[in-house]
């Protein structure tokens, strides 16, 4: 594992957790961070031993949206150096979706701008309950980045995302929670917890299957009814003869735990 200056790699029990560490910046995003969480992501992929990921930030905060220093050093019109792919996979956080592996945002304390749209590429999303969140664009002179005008409307709804893109205002765990956008949990043992529900999947779910219905969700955004059915039925057909299958009915029947090996 490499050694890196601004994110720690933790890996237990099926379970890899990566952990943004500039606590004394509030974990605010840079380049280096930025560098650092793509490789440390294929690294993940990578190793067959980790079955589902985590995402946190060290000290109080998640992440506090891009370092101002950083802001303030931006050329004029970054616009011009972004991919022309329509491919999401290709556009500047689409490679989260590249990882078919469950990814999990613990939002352990403030998350704002880009490290609020980091959380909204992840499979699930758990937040402190009084945690401070916000999506500041619009009381900072910009636009709503990273496509999340396209992908925060399928998490919340339509008008709740005009709200809290409009108004770039302040919300709490607990609404993001109401609004579906996370579940709120207490903030005593709150990554234990998560790393609980993380372990849960790892362990008692089957690799395989997590794989192909993490696919399974990503292309139900652009199939109708009838393409996603018929796509179903060819993934359950292709199920039968898998090890993972073999596995789920032996350890349901001998009660047991299961000891899936994601083929």
């Amino acid at each position: 594992m490499n050694a890196y200056e601004e994110l720690r790699y933790m890996s237990d029990q099926g379970v890899a957790t990566l952990v943004f560490n500039r606590p004394e910046r509030l974990n605010a995003w840079t380049p280096t961070l930025e560098r650092e969480l793509r490789d440390a992501l294929r690294a993940a992929q990578a190793d067959e031993s980790v079955r589902c990921i985590v995402l946190t930030g060290a000290g109080r905060a998640f992440c506090a949206g891009m370092d101002m220093e950083v802001l303030q050093r931006a050329p004029a019109s970054p616009a011009a150096t972004q991919e022309a792919s329509d491919d999401d996979s290709q556009q500047r956080y689409g490679y989260f979706w590249d990882i078919d592996k469950p990814l999990i945002a613990a939002i352990n304390g403030p998350a704002s701008g880009v490290g609020l749209c980091l959380a909204l590429f992840c499979d699930l999303r758990y937040v402190v309950a009084d945690a401070k969140l916000s999506f500041p664009y619009a009381r900072r002179g910009l636009a709503a980045e990273h496509g999340i005008a396209w992908l925060l409307p399928r998490l919340v709804g339509p008008m709740a995302c005009a709200d809290l893109l409009f108004t770039g205002r302040t919300f709490l765990g607990a609404e993001a929670d109401q609004l579906g956008l996370a579940r709120a949990l207490p903030a005593d043992g709150f990554l234990e917890h998560v790393q609980a529900q993380a372990r849960d999947i790892a362990q008692l779910s089957s690799p395989r299957s997590v794989r192909v219905m993490k696919r399974q969700l990503l292309e139900a955004r652009y199939q109708t009814l009838g393409q996603a059915t018929r796509a179903a039925d060819a993934a359950v057909a292709a199920c039968r003869g898998t090890e993972d299958f073999k596995e789920g009915v032996a350890h349901f029947l001998e009660k047991r735990a299961p000891r899936f090996t994601g083929r």
